[in-house]
């Protein structure tokens, strides 16, 4: 039985069209000293340019735009809840909202009380959220998701507005429970492992 179903679906693969040249691999008999792997094609300057998303803690890179954390609600609400909770208390996503102790035995890394730098949420937010539809939001949308999850974990006001200017210049609690990657260490201190 079992033999009859493996030649029944040998010859049903037999039947079927070669595969184009430019997915198939090379028959032995071609003289090629170097395979490529003829997968995609080369990234034209539009295409860098539009994923060349990187946001730096000083700022750079924080594109045009303006949100608050009223505005970001309802936002968050629609797009960000269901993974985070509505109050970002947590869910299939994790938790983004809260300051308990990192120095408790389990803490709950959370925005509030361990990232560093405000400008990470917007850049995190930019590249992967929503999970079900990366990039998808606009320049203000993420300014005002970032702000709701700030004011969610009491670091900016309802009404402010976060913007290229002084998203930058937020003070997150944890900034100083990291050494940068490019921190000027004074002479002969060596980097905490």
């Amino acid at each position: 039985m079992l033999l009859a179903a493996v030649s029944a679906a040998g010859a049903h693969c037999a039947q079927q069209p070669a595969a184009p040249a430019s997915v198939r691999p090379p028959a032995a008999s071609e003289s090629n000293a170097t395979l490529e792997p003829r997968l995609g094609h080369p990234a034209d300057e539009a295409l860098v340019a539009r994923w060349n998303l990187s946001v730096y803690p000083d700022g750079r890179g924080l594109p045009a735009g303006q949100g608050s954390a009223s505005e970001g609600r309802p936002i968050y609400l629609a797009r960000c809840a269901k993974c985070h909770g509505t109050e970002g208390e947590g869910g299939p996503g994790g938790t983004l909202a809260g300051r308990g102790a990192l120095t408790d035995p389990e803490p709950d890394q959370t925005v509030g009380n361990y990232w560093p730098y405000a400008t990470t949420l917007f850049d995190y937010i930019r590249r992967a959220m929503p999970m079900d539809a990366p990039a998808t939001l606009s320049n203000d949308e993420i300014y005002a998701v970032s702000a709701y999850v700030l004011y969610l974990n009491r670091i900016v006001p309802l009404d402010a507005p976060v913007n290229a200017a002084n998203l930058p210049r937020i003070r997150m609690p944890n900034r100083d429970g990291f050494i940068g990657i490019d921190a000027q260490l004074p002479s002969g201190e060596e980097p905490q492992r």
